[in-house]
This record gives C-alpha cells, structure tokens and sequence, in this order.
C-alpha cells in the first residue's frame, strides 16, 4: 500500500506539534510594542490586524517573545535625548502593564531560569529588547534603568549613526568607521550588567569593533545572510565566521527584502507613496489618524508585495549551519516591523518554519538549538559573565 502524500504530510505536521510541545521556542525580535502605545491593541486576544499576540503565540507553538522597544533615529542633542529617553519608557510601562494585565496567560521573563519556569508553568514568556540605543544620549546611567526594567538586549543603532557607533544603512555614511569612545564604553556596560549586545543593523566597522570590546558573545538580533541576500543589513560569510569565533549567534530575519533579492515592485511603490502624502509622511497624526494610516499602509502592502518562501528563509539556516555549525543560528522575525513570508505572515504560524526543516532532514536536537537553545546559551553567558563582573 503506497502512503498518500497526505498522509505523510499530516505526520510531518504531528512531528512538528510534537516537538514545538517539548522544548522552548524563542523568537528574537517583533516590534509589536508600537501598536501598544498607539491603539488599544491588547496581548491577550486574539487580534485580526498585527502579527503577534499570546492566543496566536500559542497557535504557532512559540513560548517566547522578545519585544522590542524601538525608538526611530532622532537629533542628537539634550533635549532630544531626554525625550527619547521618556518615549522608551512610555514603551517599558506599556509591555509591562499588558503583560501584567494578562497575567493569566503570559510573564516577563528576566532570565534564562524565568524563561524556562514560565514555559514550564503553561505561560507565554515576554522578553525586552531595545532596538536603538539613541535613548541612551550620553548618559551610560540609563543603561542600568533598562535593565531593570526588563531589557535583555540593545541593539546599538538604527537605519542612521547614532553616538554609540555607525549604521548599517545611514545615507551620510560612517561618522566613527564603527565603534565610537562612548560606544565601547557602552559595551562594557552591557557586558557588565548582564545585556546582550546586539548588531543588527550596525555597519561593518562598527560589528567588528563590538567583538573586540565585548567580553561576552553578542547577537544579530534580526539579521540574515549576505551570500544569499545581498544587504548591508545581512551578515557576510566572514561576519558569521567572526561571531562563532565570539560564541554568538545570527537570529534569521523572515523579512522579504532579506531573504532574497528584490525584484522592482513599481505599483507597490507607488500605492505606498501615495498612503504617505496622504498622511503627510504620518507627521503629528492623532492616534485615530495613525491607526487608520498603519491599517491603509499595511493593506497595501499585504497586497502587493511579493513575499519570500519559507523555503527562503531556511536556505538562509541552512547557510549558517553549513559554513558555522547548527550552534550558532536562530530565528528573529521581525513581525510588525516589516517581517512576513508566504505562510508565515504572523506568529500563528511559525510552526510551518519547523515543518519545512523537517522536511529537509533537521532533527528534534538541531530544531531545539535553532528555536531556543542557541539564543538562551548566549544570554546564560552574558548572564554569568555579569555575576563574575561584579
């Protein structure tokens, strides 16, 4: 009796439910934290607009998530610190009072022992991470607030140069040919108190600057493979080769654009444009305005752009996996930040990365390195690394 394809497929997605039951699952980045400042978007039900929420981490199989706090390039002067700094917080006090008030489904995590309890306990686990650290200013004090409240990364830059080192993708180019003075003390101070250091977005220079300043190994929070996707946001082979070295680990980005090539998408672009000068570039929109705006943008873009495969976003694993080992390669999706592919558009769905790895021949032990075991080794390292600091 010859097995249907069906057949085979249902025990594929048995397998995938079966594993995602058994381990920890993480993913590095979402900047879900933007809706929850602008709208009445709530963790705990189930939503039909944005990518995650707690009912479809649970869909999905995904027992953690970091969320991230991003706060958009801005002048670099006093004033303009002082009010990064109290945008940042604003976002803190928001995760923190949606978690809270969801407190039957999910809690923060503040550790790798919390994470592993709270999963245990049947709960979403909730990680900060802060994309940017333009709210630092120059003051290396705050970094101790973020940690306090809950900030278990900082991803040193933007798409622009801030006072901590260069951009990945600033149109002016580098400012410091990588790492600032007060970006390596900054590093220090995260290595000290115990914060992942991550380089996402950051140029070159300034990544191989971080591993000589840094004490413990550091993540590409979001990030993808430039050999297979050429973007100054993605890691080149000897970048990845540099952070095994480091004993960090490069976080698979499941955004289109960095997953594979572009290709020129005149009508997207266009129907974009026009959203935008029609809520002149979303300057001063009232919340109402920014919701009806975001809900227009996406829409656009939902139809029009021309999503990547999962089948894209695992050669990039396999990649990683073939050139580094399977020690050093994990998953950051960048969900509600631009992050999304055919079958993957949000977190009810992440278990379709599993079933495709599976497909190819991953085993339980390599799925539970790239689904959690990775990024919790690191963050355990940058964890002891603070206790013996002291």
């Amino acid at each position: 009796m010859v097995t249907s394809c069906d057949d085979e497929e249902s025990k594929v997605v048995a397998k995938a439910d079966r594993i995602h039951n058994s381990m920890l699952t993480v993913d590095t980045h979402c900047d879900t934290p933007m809706r929850l400042i602008r709208s009445d978007y709530d963790l705990g039900v189930r939503n039909d607009n944005g990518c995650v929420d707690f009912p479809r981490m649970k869909e999905g199989g995904l027992d953690a998530e970091f969320f991230a706090i991003f706060i958009g390039q801005g002048p670099r002067n006093h004033e303009s610190y002082n009010e990064a700094h109290e945008a940042a917080l604003t976002i803190f006090d928001a995760i923190h009072r949606n978690v809270e008030e969801n407190s039957d489904q999910a809690e923060l995590a503040y550790s790798v022992d919390d994470a592993y309890r709270i999963s245990k306990s049947g709960k979403s686990v909730a990680f900060i991470g802060m994309e940017n650290g333009y709210p630092i200013g120059n003051d290396l004090t705050r970094i101790k607030q973020y940690y306090d409240l809950g900030a278990r990364y900082i991803t040193l830059s933007h798409s622009r140069n801030n006072d901590i080192c260069d951009s990945s993708t600033d149109p002016n180019g580098p400012e410091f040919n990588g790492l600032s003075g007060f970006g390596v003390e900054v590093v220090k101070e995260m290595n000290r108190l115990g914060i992942m250091v991550d380089v996402s977005h950051i140029s070159d220079e300034a990544f191989y600057d971080v591993l000589e300043a840094t004490k413990a190994p550091v993540i590409a929070s979001h990030s993808s493979c430039r050999a297979i996707c050429e973007s100054p946001r993605n890691l080149d082979d000897d970048m990845i080769l540099a952070l095994k070295k480091n004993g960090g680990v490069i976080q698979i980005c499941i955004l289109s654009n960095y997953l594979r090539q572009p290709e020129p998408n005149p009508e997207l672009d266009q129907k974009l444009q026009e959203i935008r000068e029609k809520y002149d570039n979303f300057a001063e929109l009232s919340d109402e305005e920014m919701k009806k705006a975001r809900k227009e943008y996406y829409a656009v873009w939902n139809r029009y752009c021309k999503h990547a495969t999962v089948s894209d976003a695992i050669d990039h694993i396999d990649h990683v996996i073939q050139l580094a080992g399977i020690d050093y390669v994990g998953i950051g999706t960048d969900f509600d930040g631009g992050g999304g592919i055919e079958n993957v558009m949000d977190v009810s769905q992440m278990k379709n990365l599993t079933i495709e790895m599976l497909r190819r021949g991953y085993t339980r032990a390599d799925l539970e390195k790239i689904w959690g075991g990775n990024i919790m080794r690191v963050l355990a390292e940058t964890e002891r690394f603070s206790r013996e600091s002291i």
